[in-house]
């Protein structure tokens, strides 16, 4: 396919919007690590330089990405089904079990996040730092929402601190949860290693679940 540079605004949306689009499909495949601006420019068949017309580095197209998939996971938690009634410890167990259930369903987004501070930050200019920054801040603020409106007790500080850890402890537990084939069989090998295994989902909500309580009872 030959290339044809795109001259208006809306081919420019449209054409990051195919390269996003490509990245997505390919994580799908492969993880973060992976995928490489040589990989992703055969995908879109464009070459490499075209591609830089549009983001300014992998990395750049990777934080573009991971903002999207946040969006998407807020988009979800909001039209998610949530009981309302109970004390707060039992409101504050059942967005635990939300979050982490949610989060184990996005692998994409999980590994992004687990990439964003070590890899995807570096690479890029400052203006692209800027926007990404501004961006992942709205996106805290509705995150912060979210936990209020099912944990008012919380107010908005604590809120905020609950859904700092959650992100952390996620960069943290996702690669801890995926280890590589050589310490896969070495608890394969000797069971009584298997304890050191991560299970994302049960540390993410325990991880929640613990921090909710622990912030209502100091707001006492």
């Amino acid at each position: 396919m030959s290339f044809q540079r795109a001259r208006t605004d809306e081919q420019r949306s449209e054409r990051r919007r195919q390269i996003l689009a490509a990245a997505a499909a390919m994580l799908t495949e492969m993880p973060v690590a992976e995928l490489t601006l040589t990989a992703l420019s055969r995908r879109v068949c464009l070459a490499k330089a075209n591609v830089l017309r549009y983001f300014e580095s992998r990395e750049a197209v990777l934080l573009a990405l991971l903002e999207a998939e946040i969006a998407d996971w807020i988009a979800e938690l909001e039209s998610a089904a949530f009981a309302g009634d109970g004390t707060a410890r039992e409101r504050g167990d059942r967005l635990a079990d939300l979050l982490a259930t949610s989060l184990v369903r996005r692998p994409a987004l999980c590994d992004l996040i687990s990439a964003q501070s070590t890899v995807l930050e570096h690479n890029i200019s400052a203006e692209t730092a800027l926007q990404h920054k501004r961006a992942v801040h709205g996106y805290l603020e509705a995150l912060v929402r979210f936990a209020g409106t099912h944990l008012p007790e919380l107010g908005d500080e604590d809120a905020a601190a609950l859904m700092r850890t959650v992100m952390l402890v996620a960069v943290a537990a996702w690669p801890a949860s995926r280890p590589p084939r050589a310490v896969l069989d070495a608890y394969a090998a000797d069971p009584a290693l298997a304890v050191m295994c991560v299970d994302f989902t049960d540390v993410v909500r325990r991880a929640v679940e613990v921090t909710a309580s622990g912030l209502l009872a100091r707001g006492r």
